[in-house]
């Protein structure tokens, strides 16, 4: 794989987890630069986004059960894994990553939900950089 393609999966896998980051910018970047495809550049993306995402579900499991519920627990524990379809948002996004941890949900259907939303938001962002 391309360095940058590697630099991208790390910018997203860090993105998407408790620690700051902006995979967007270093998307944007790659594909104005040309360094990938737009469908490589939003594969790898997507990969790097999702298991980040999945760490923090990780994390989540490893919470003690006595904590008070938060928002986003209710959030998850109301709409199931669908709720991680909007794991991509800002700080929301790892708080519903966690909760679904933490409420063990299944981490297929998680992972599945967590992939297709962050896919969705990379294509967008794609198809914005194209059109410029």
């Amino acid at each position: 794989m391309d360095v940058s393609l590697w630099a991208l999966f790390v910018s997203a896998f860090v993105s998407s987890t408790l620690l700051p980051g902006n995979s967007e910018i270093v998307l944007v970047a790659m594909l104005k630069a040309g360094g990938a495809t737009p469908g490589a550049a939003v594969a790898v993306a997507t990969l790097g986004n999702t298991l980040g995402g999945l760490t923090t579900y990780a994390i989540g499991r490893l919470l003690p059960s006595r904590i008070p519920e938060s928002k986003a627990v209710a959030r998850v524990r109301r709409f199931g894994a669908a709720a991680l379809l909007l794991s991509w948002l800002p700080f929301v996004g790892d708080a519903l990553c966690a909760a679904a941890g933490w409420l063990r949900l299944n981490v297929a259907a998680c992972a599945l939900a967590m992939a297709a939303g962050k896919a969705a938001r990379y294509v967008v962002v794609a198809q914005a950089v194209a059109m410029l």
